[in-house]
């Protein structure tokens, strides 16, 4: 299908003020490769000192339980790369920030536009002015121009302006009523036998443990989970919150939502990655089909029709429309990173919250500095 051929108002429904429509929602059922009654391996989390486990979630009959395999933030990251590929890299600004020899592309960034990697760098005096413009005045317009993933998956700018954009696109995988295993393992070492003349010291801490000179064993660490129940992916676009953008006028208004949306239903539509960590590589289950809806106010469901392909030609037109922007490379300004770290707390939160962090801003703030230690100074001396 071809941009020209698209119909850009096909969703307007769920874009206009008054839409009865509050949500898309899918549930998609997966199973891992190797079989539904395989183990996975679920993410973990530091849980004691010394120890990591998974995220398990146990209730009173100590049988049922959810355990999570995916959490909305990871889900994010996953689909917000997607932007760099060649197929979808034409929907969205393509930034990327110098930092000596490095190259970032704020796709990477973990708090997108909100990142310290572009706080201080030449691009942070626009993306400062586009937070408060949504700040201010619910203007998106001129973040979704240089960073609208950053929109599509939220972003907070809690370090200065305050400005909070809620996910609009949101997807998250459990598993129901999982049984966790343990396992065991050894690592041996060539190189401690021949240090020690075949005498090689068994330990899990000390010199030889940390350099590989000693035999290291692992005694019954987390080593997957059996799942009885399910395992669930469940995804959201928020019409509410996407309703809630908007630019200068009504035109502009309705060109930006459609832009947010179709970079929404991207994600939201695109193929599941299979692999999410080693030993967790998860696929639809054939079995069972995926349930699409879109969820109304008053709480009716109506089946929900949309692939891939039909998202990509919506979303290729409703960016030719909003406006594509070229690609924006900007520089990573260590020294006044630096500078920033080293500033008092006061100072340094005066600075983040006044305006943009610029050398000509930090120059600012340490002169009135100065002035008022020498004022200080003065009152002292007359007294």
């Amino acid at each position: 299908m071809c941009a020209q051929e698209v119909n850009l108002e096909q969703y307007d429904h769920w874009l206009k003020d008054g839409s009865e429509v509050a949500a898309l929602v899918v549930r998609q059922w997966l199973m891992p490769v190797e079989g539904k009654d395989a183990v996975i391996f679920p993410p973990t989390y530091p849980i004691a000192e010394d120890k990591a486990g998974y995220n398990i979630d146990y209730f009173e009959d100590d049988k049922t339980n959810v355990c999570q395999i995916d959490s909305v933030g990871s889900q994010a990251n996953r689909m917000e790369p997607l932007f760099k590929r060649e197929k979808y890299r034409h929907l969205v600004p393509q930034v990327v920030i110098r930092a000596g020899d490095r190259k970032i592309d704020l796709l990477d960034a973990g708090h997108r536009a909100a990142d310290a990697i572009v706080r201080f760098s030449t691009l942070g005096p626009e993306l400062h002015e586009a937070f408060l413009a949504y700040r201010d005045e619910g203007n998106a317009e001129p973040l979704a121009r240089i960073a609208p993933t950053s929109i599509v998956f939220g972003s907070w700018d809690s370090r200065a302006t305050q400005a909070r954009l809620p996910r609009i696109v949101r997807s998250v995988i459990r598993a129901y009523n999982v049984r966790p295993l343990t396992r065991s393992a050894q690592y041996s070492t060539i190189a401690g036998e021949i240090l020690d003349a075949g005498d090689v010291q068994t330990t899990t801490k000390g010199p030889k443990a940390e350099l590989g000179l000693a035999h290291v064993p692992a005694v019954r660490t987390h080593g997957g989970v059996l799942v009885d129940g399910e395992i669930r992916r469940e995804a959201i676009v928020n019409l509410t919150s996407l309703r809630s953008l908007a630019g200068r006028s009504e035109e502009e208004t309705l060109t930006l939502r459609r832009y947010i949306l179709g970079l929404a239903l991207i994600g939201f539509t695109a193929p599941l990655e299979p692999c999410l960590r080693e030993g967790c590589e998860l696929v639809p289950d054939p079995a069972k089909n995926a349930k699409w809806e879109e969820v109304r106010y008053d709480g009716t469901r109506v089946g929900l029709s949309i692939g891939h392909d039909e998202a990509l030609a919506y979303a290729t037109a409703a960016a030719a429309s909003f406006g594509a922007r070229d690609p924006v490379e900007a520089s990573f300004d260590a020294d006044l990173a630096m500078q920033v770290l080293n500033l008092k707390e006061d100072d340094r939160k005066k600075l983040l919250r006044q305006g943009p962090v610029t050398a000509e801003a930090l120059s600012q703030l340490q002169a009135r500095g100065a002035a008022a230690s020498r004022k200080g100074r003065n009152a002292k001396d007359v007294e």
